[in-house]
């Protein structure tokens, strides 16, 4: 509750002056400058550094670009990358009439003698191997997963299984 006088008006407290007078004595300065002479070398010493990571990023590009290339994988977890196949799901043609035969392994890229240029690889060994094309499958999407793989046997010259992929899922 407010303070009043005897009129019940309000009662105004009185300000007094305060003083702002320096310490006696030797008191140190609060206030401390933070310039040097070192801001040239400073101001370097980051480009240098910039210039370092931006290198480096360029060589850890380029080196898992070159590692995708002769790998045929991603380094990219599937998780990051919205393109990769999706688990369980059936890519292609469902027709089994035209596409009866299937098989599953782990694809691979690479043909024997121009033959495929993917290939399951299977328990057993390299004769197991199926060799791969397709016509209506993009296979390059699936390199490094296990699948399973619907298609039509073809006649090979080198290749002990060749097949055109219509339909493909990821295992």
């Amino acid at each position: 509750m407010p303070m009043t006088d005897s009129i019940n008006n309000p009662v105004q407290p009185v300000m007094k002056p305060v003083s702002m007078a320096k310490p006696s004595g030797s008191a140190q300065s609060i206030m401390q400058s933070f310039t040097s002479p070192k801001q040239n070398t400073s101001g370097m010493m980051v480009f240098f550094v910039l210039i370092l990571m931006i290198a480096l990023g360029v060589g850890v590009g380029y080196s898992a670009s070159l590692f995708s290339a002769q790998t045929g994988t991603s380094i990219i977890p599937n998780a990051l990358n919205p393109n990769a196949p999706v688990k369980g799901k059936m890519y292609g043609n469902g027709d089994t009439s035209i596409f009866k035969d299937t098989t599953e392994g782990k694809l691979q890229k690479g043909g024997i003698e121009g033959e495929g240029a993917f290939h399951l690889v299977r328990p057993g060994g390299d004769s197991q191997n199926v060799y791969l094309t397709s016509s209506t499958v993009d296979l390059s999407k699936f390199i490094g997963s296990k699948v399973k793989v619907w298609g039509q046997t073809q006649q090979g010259q080198h290749a002990g299984w060749l097949m055109d992929v219509g339909k493909i899922q990821v295992e």
